[in-house]
């Protein structure tokens, strides 16, 4: 019995309407604000000792910009996703304290998945200090000279790979990458 009204020709199967349920539930918004609510929007690094003689503290002020967001559809939903990263860096050296503007990016993927027990969850790759890039300007030579000895760069991005990877296992992230489907309809439907 036809109580909609439609024809029938415009049914679709379960399968079907599960998978296009997928697609437009899943979008790049989406997720790139469930990415913003798991790295946040700042953080701190430091000090850390550093160079000959690990003399030289480094401290960071990290800036998180809004993920820019790339889906490719496919037999899985996945997501390609980059955190701009502003970072103002000090070393102290004692006799002075220069400052490098540090410039970014975090690459991040994920995947949209369903699970049981009517659970849409979107699973993030914890980033290694590999998938972080950064570009250090500096106005001194000496800075440079124990930036470069003392392995700040590399020391950076571990630390902002580490931080990163907290927060996805934090619980407020976890909360954020999963939608209880179920959930969610029986409170349209009841209109609360």
């Amino acid at each position: 019995m036809n109580t909609t009204g439609r024809a029938p020709d415009a049914y679709m199967s379960y399968e079907e309407f599960g998978r296009r349920f997928f697609e437009v539930a899943v979008t790049e918004e989406r997720v790139g604000d469930a990415i913003g609510q798991i790295a946040g929007d700042a953080f701190e690094i430091g000090p850390i000792a550093q160079g000959p003689g690990k003399l030289a503290k480094v401290t960071a002020k990290v800036q998180i910009m809004p993920p820019r967001v790339n889906r490719r559809v496919a037999d899985e939903i996945t997501f390609g996703i980059r955190i701009p990263l502003e970072i103002d860096m000090v070393v102290d050296l004692r006799i002075d304290k220069p400052k490098f503007m540090v410039f970014g990016e975090i690459s991040l993927r994920a995947v949209a998945r369903a699970a049981e027990p009517l659970l849409l969850i979107i699973d993030v790759e914890k980033p290694r200090a590999a998938d972080i890039a950064i570009h250090v300007t500096s106005k001194s030579l000496r800075a440079e000279v124990v930036r470069i000895i003392g392995g700040v760069d590399a020391e950076i991005k571990r630390f902002i790979a580490a931080h990163v990877a907290g927060e996805i296992d934090s619980p407020a992230s976890q909360k954020a990458k999963v939608i209880d489907v179920a959930t969610e309809l029986d409170a349209t439907w009841t209109g609360i």
